[in-house]
């Protein structure tokens, strides 16, 4: 988790990405982050976030994007 938490907060360091549950709706991340989010979690954790998974609800906090980096490195 600590190596997402500086993926994120290289994008926008005056976020609380531990409380912050309202990332995508509101409107703190755009779609250039959510495509560098996906490039660097690629190359950090080594898995490929597939089109059906770029949905609001896994970007909206970093645990819920974090919980789908774990559920597709045990895929």
């Amino acid at each position: 988790m600590n190596e997402l938490l500086e993926i994120l907060k290289e994008l926008h360091p005056d976020v609380d990405y531990e409380n912050c549950t309202t990332l995508i709706d509101d409107k703190i991340l755009d779609s250039f982050d959510i495509v560098s989010i996906i490039s660097e979690v690629s190359d950090a954790f080594d898995v490929a976030i597939p089109a059906e998974e770029i949905i609001p609800e896994n970007f909206n906090s970093a645990k819920a994007l974090y919980d789908l980096i774990v559920r597709l490195e045990d895929e």
